[in-house]
């Protein structure tokens, strides 16, 4: 399957289980691996025939600058599930949400969690 990548996608969000999370908000990066059938897409060089990219930012953004969820988890489940929904042509998704500066002791470049969703 062919793959189209989002890398490093940066937000402002109040995700978080502490209450100084969902009060002050802070920074989450988003990667995201879509496996779409591209060749059509390759041969007619029309954007009606892939998956738009400014699109997927949008949806992304609405779900990481939207309401507060206290897991990384559910930010990545909505995610898959929000894509999988409003983009047929994508197939399945990995989804990787980094919490670059979450509030616990020690050294360290971030937090993050990955899944896989697909269609059944």
């Amino acid at each position: 399957m062919d793959k189209i990548y989002l890398n490093n996608l940066a937000f402002y969000g109040y995700h978080g289980v502490l209450p100084e999370e969902t009060r002050l908000g802070q920074r989450f990066n988003v990667n995201l691996v879509l496996e779409s059938d591209l060749s059509k897409a390759g041969n007619t060089d029309d954007l009606k025939d892939t998956v738009n990219y400014a699109a997927v930012y949008d949806c992304v953004r609405g779900v990481v600058e939207g309401p507060p969820r206290k897991l990384l988890e559910s930010v990545a489940e909505t995610l898959a599930d929000t894509l999988l929904q409003e983009f047929p042509l994508i197939h399945s998704c990995i989804i990787k949400v980094i919490k670059p500066d979450p509030p616990i002791p020690g050294h360290y470049e971030s937090v993050a969690v990955e899944i896989q969703r697909g269609r059944s």
